[in-house]
Order: structure tokens, then sequence, then C-alpha cells
């Protein structure tokens, strides 16, 4: 899987309400070099914007 589909299908689980355990998951994959230094920023800032809604 290349770093955009996973970031694709994280924006769609963000999207979806479906964030149970993905800040943890998006912190190993960005550790693992599955997501690039954007990637990471944008998706977490998504997440943390759903959540606190």
């Amino acid at each position: 899987m290349d770093t955009m589909t996973l970031c694709n299908t994280c924006k769609r689980m963000i999207e979806r309400g479906r964030t149970g355990g993905l800040a943890k998951k998006l912190d190993i994959f960005y550790a693992a070099g599955k997501l690039t230094d954007e990637q990471y920023a944008e998706l977490t800032e998504m997440l943390t914007e759903k959540t606190s809604a």
C-alpha cells in the first residue's frame, strides 16, 4: 500500500467517525515511514477536529 492510498483510507475512516484507536495507528504508520510529514500532520489535525467536535 502506498502512502497516498493509506492516507486516503485514514481520511475516509475519520470522516465516517471510525476513530477508535486511530491516533495510535497513525503514530505507528508515521514511525514506520508509511506516512509523510505532511500526511501525518493533516490526518492528526482532522482526527483532533473530529474527536473534539
